[in-house]
């Protein structure tokens, strides 16, 4: 069993998709083995964005990402990386096939709804970013 690490991003928390967001990570099978409402910090942001932190689009990541609380979820399930990321579609919102979490609610390449680990090494060690030991249930 793999785990992953997704942010219900600040445009997913505005437009109330939470639920129907996490409902279908639950449709897929996928158990959720953390879950927090946070803030997230500009220091927080910087280790998180740290392979894009020195590029001119970075302060508009950070302003975005802290412009109001967001949900961190820890997920688990067999090969959920990929799946995940397939349920999500491409980071482009405007490239998102119809069907996907991205696709149906999106809007475009940074208002994307949702943050997914892009391998399980990124999953974990994000997790560990987000989570405390004792947060995390499986």
């Amino acid at each position: 069993m793999e785990k992953t690490f997704i942010i219900f991003k600040p445009d997913c928390m505005e437009k109330r998709l939470v639920g129907t967001v996490l409902q279908r990570f639950e449709a897929a099978g996928f158990d959720v083995i953390g879950c927090k409402m946070m803030r997230l910090t500009p220091a927080l942001l910087r280790e998180h964005y740290a392979h894009v932190a020195d590029k001119p689009f970075y302060p508009e990541i950070e302003q975005f990402m802290s412009s109001r609380p967001v949900i961190a979820l820890a997920l688990r399930g067999t090969n959920i990386v990929q799946k995940v990321r397939d349920l999500l579609g491409p980071t482009d919102s405007r490239k998102a096939a119809k069907g996907t979490i991205r696709g149906d609610f999106g809007t475009e390449m940074m208002k994307n709804v949702v943050h997914a680990s892009d391998s399980v090494e990124n999953g974990k060690a994000e997790i560990a970013r987000f989570f405390k030991v004792d947060e995390i249930f499986g």
